[in-house]
């Protein structure tokens, strides 16, 4: 199976441009803070394959490798409580 492929067919397409968009920030962030995907990747105790995926979109990164690397720069995030209904 190709990498980027592990993800059920039937996801959202919301769902995807959230994460494409959390990917994109990311990057930009990482960018704006001067350092490579290497250093990103030292820093989160990934494989920098790993930055390049979270950056890229792709739907199959593990969540909190999204939300760890978001957090090493500073991004915000909002939380969704279980209980709401809207």
């Amino acid at each position: 199976m190709a990498q980027g492929k592990r993800i059920s067919a039937d996801i959202d397409s919301d769902a995807l441009q959230a994460i494409r968009h959390m990917g994109a920030q990311a990057k930009l962030a990482r960018t704006r803070a001067g350092e490579g995907q290497s250093a990103a990747a030292a820093r989160l105790g990934v494989h920098v394959q790993t930055i390049a995926r979270i950056e890229s979109g792709e739907p199959g990164v593990a969540i909190g490798h999204v939300l760890g690397m978001l957090a090493l720069y500073g991004i915000a995030t909002k939380t969704i409580d279980p209980g709401d209904t809207e």
